[in-house]
């Protein structure tokens, strides 16, 4: 398995390398710039802003400046957030990501498996198509729609929630919500497809015929099994929803990375920018190898030789 890892870092390399220098000179081609403000700074100023960051440079030069730096850990300073490092905001914001990501994935999980599992048990009933009817909205409504409802109606208009803030468990509600309810969809039709599939397999068929319990046969064959396709979308899915939440953390004005990410982008701030896309693409490829490497332990016939 180390061998295979090892192969799987090593392939994820020139990946990051397509994404770093994709992302770089994508914001280079952005109109505006990290000092263009609708009140100009002197000529003088700015060109000695621009010397001071390097944006003097050809962006070649800034390029491999930039790769080098990454290659010490180094991210670069922010040019918005005065005295920050990128590093420093990335890694401060990371942990309330963290949190606010793993509750709602933790959640979408249980939830989403279980109502595909009794989904599938039930099928072609009122159960079934009452649950994927539910989940169908949920996959269509995106999560920067969910979120401003929960907002007007819960927080607002009920005044049963803060609409922001953060720190307080009240505070984890609404955009708990907002962020899982999508997964919860796309987990509840993968877990029923798959039982279904699983269900009408002939391991589990031999099973019943033997005499074993449905509770045991879904419990001990079914469910492993079925579970695999989950495990696969959950590679994603985890680092998506943990650093992927941008809208949510600014509509909550939750301090994630998300937040930092969306201010960055609305002030052309390159290196906060380029720092949480980088950290994004690193933590998209670990998810995807851990996800691999869960099929080992939930399918013996997977092999990693």
């Amino acid at each position: 398995m180390l061998h295979y890892v090892m192969r799987r870092l090593g392939g994820a390399v020139p990946t990051l390398f397509i994404i770093i220098a994709g992302a770089f000179f994508m914001m280079r081609l952005a109109p505006g710039g990290p000092f263009a403000r609708e009140r100009r700074v002197p000529p003088e100023v700015e060109a000695n802003l621009m010397k001071a960051y390097h944006l003097d440079e050809p962006l070649w030069q800034q390029f491999l400046r930039y790769l080098n730096g990454l290659l010490h850990g180094d991210f670069g300073p922010s040019f918005k957030y005065k005295d920050f490092a990128v590093a420093d905001l990335i890694f401060g914001g990371f942990p309330v990501s963290l949190q606010l990501g793993g509750i709602a994935i933790a959640l979408a999980l249980v939830i989403g498996v279980t109502l595909g599992i009794w989904a599938a048990l039930r099928q072609n009933s009122w159960i079934d198509y009452a649950s994927m009817s539910v989940s169908m909205v949920g996959i269509a409504v995106p999560n920067f729609v969910v979120a401003p409802i929960l907002t007007l109606v819960i927080g607002l208009q009920l005044q049963l929630l803060p609409v922001g803030g953060w720190g307080r468990p009240s505070h984890y509600v609404l955009p708990v919500i907002a962020l899982c309810l999508p997964q919860i969809a796309a987990i509840a039709r993968l877990t029923r497809a798959s039982m279904i599939e699983v269900l009408s397999s002939n391991y589990v068929r031999t099973a019943r015929a033997k005499g074993l319990p449905a509770r045991l046969t879904i419990s001990r064959h079914a469910i492993r099994a079925a579970i695999l396709p989950v495990v696969s979308y959950l590679g994603p899915a985890i680092a998506g929803i943990i650093t992927g939440s941008v809208v949510v953390e600014q509509i909550f004005s939750i301090p994630g990375i998300g937040r930092y990410f969306v201010q960055g982008s609305l002030n052309r701030d390159y290196t906060l920018v380029m720092g949480v896309t980088v950290f994004y693409g690193a933590l998209v490829i670990l998810c995807n190898l851990i996800a691999d490497l869960l099929y080992g332990v939930l399918d013996p016939k997977v092999r990693y030789d």
